[in-house]
């Protein structure tokens, strides 16, 4: 058995929530490279590389799932917001089992299938961290009622805008959770003192908790004060010690042996055109995500959730007619766009992988016949 001893250098798990509009995107951007999956549109007047927002549950697991099988891409992945991708997992779950709400399930099932779901999601998350990617999570905040078993009265307190089961999941699963607000004192105005007297609200500065405290969830590992300003600085020290020596000098290392024997020998094309192959790997595949399948022509009447998929695995719209007409659904003259909406989501997109496995295997399958 291997013991080992010390601290271990890694990317960084961070959860950033508050208020709505008080800057958590804006913090994410300060990130090292940082690439949003924006799932509530919230970036779109912000200068930052961005995916195209996820349609569905499936096509949010495949951006993340790029991701982690392309490191290059970034060096900090953003998931704005955590609340609007669980509203994803939730639409997927009742698609899937033909329930119009969460609710139906009875007896709290649903909220037990929402929080293994979500928990697939976390470990896919946990694997980029593994391939050397920060990960931020970014969630909204709300104020709930609570009574602590051994007191008397309750009284309010700040939570992440997350079901009640997956909110512990998502903090338990993070190595930061800062919950971010506006400082607000409350001055009395009259000398009658606060109790009886008048008072008004002064101040309004951003800052950011980083310990537990009875009114909001907070957490940090790095002995951060308790409150800081909410600018980034407070834990660039902590992000930028991981700073990727394992990941970017390397990449740089293997760059500067291969562009010598591309200028030294003019005479032989083979080693140039090998070498331009891996001349600029890292900006290939930044301009592949957003643009990758831009030669799929789809019809517009296809629904949302569903073109996006066949955009993203290049799948056409005769893929998805022979594998429907395969199962006995439908005929494979009837198109897409005149599928019931119910069987679209329940069928289709719920259970898209299934449905593309079968795509993969029909190709195959043609591609032996004709050769």
């Amino acid at each position: 058995m291997e013991i080992i001893r010390g601290k271990l250098p890694g990317a960084k798990k961070v959860v950033v929530y508050g208020p709505e509009g008080i800057g958590k995107s804006t913090f994410a951007s300060r990130f090292p490279d940082p690439l949003f999956i924006d799932t509530e549109g919230s970036t779109k007047d912000m200068d930052v590389a961005r995916t195209e927002a996820p349609s569905s549950w499936v096509m949010l697991m495949e951006q993340v799932m790029y991701v982690r099988k392309h490191p290059e891409l970034c060096r900090t992945l953003v998931i704005d917001t955590a609340d609007w991708a669980e509203m994803l997992c939730v639409t997927q779950l009742c698609d899937k089992n033909q329930k119009s709400s969460i609710e139906e399930f009875g007896y709290g099932k649903g909220y037990v299938y929402l929080q293994e779901e979500f928990g697939r999601f976390l470990n896919l998350l946990e694997e980029v961290v593994k391939s050397g990617i920060h990960v931020v999570l970014n969630a909204h905040a709300k104020m709930r009622k609570f009574e602590q078993p051994d007191e008397l009265g309750s009284y309010d307190r700040w939570e992440m805008k997350l079901s009640k089961n997956v909110a512990p999941m998502v903090k338990e699963w993070a190595d930061m959770v800062l919950f971010a607000n506006y400082k607000t004192l409350v001055v009395n105005v009259d000398g009658q003192g606060a109790q009886k007297g008048k008072n008004k609200a002064q101040g309004g500065k951003r800052v950011m908790y980083t310990s537990h405290h009875c009114c909001w969830d907070a957490k940090n590992r790095y002995g951060l004060p308790e409150e800081l300003p909410f600018e980034y600085a407070g834990i660039r020290h902590i992000i930028e010690t991981f700073e990727t020596p394992a990941r970017t000098e390397p990449s740089v290392n293997e760059k500067v042996p291969s562009s010598p024997p591309v200028q030294t020998p003019p005479a032989t094309p083979g080693p140039p055109v090998s070498n331009q192959g891996h001349e600029k790997p890292a900006e290939e595949e930044k301009a592949a995500l957003p643009v990758e399948h831009e030669s799929v022509k789809l019809d517009p009447r296809i629904p949302k959730k569903l073109r996006d998929l066949m955009v993203a695995n290049d799948v056409c719209e005769w893929d998805i007619q022979n594998v429907v007409e395969a199962r006995g659904y439908f005929p494979g003259d009837v198109p897409i766009w005149e599928y019931p909406p119910d069987f679209v989501d329940g069928c289709l997109v719920a259970a898209w992988d299934k449905v593309y496995s079968m795509i993969k295997e029909m190709k195959e399958k043609d591609a032996l016949v004709f050769n």
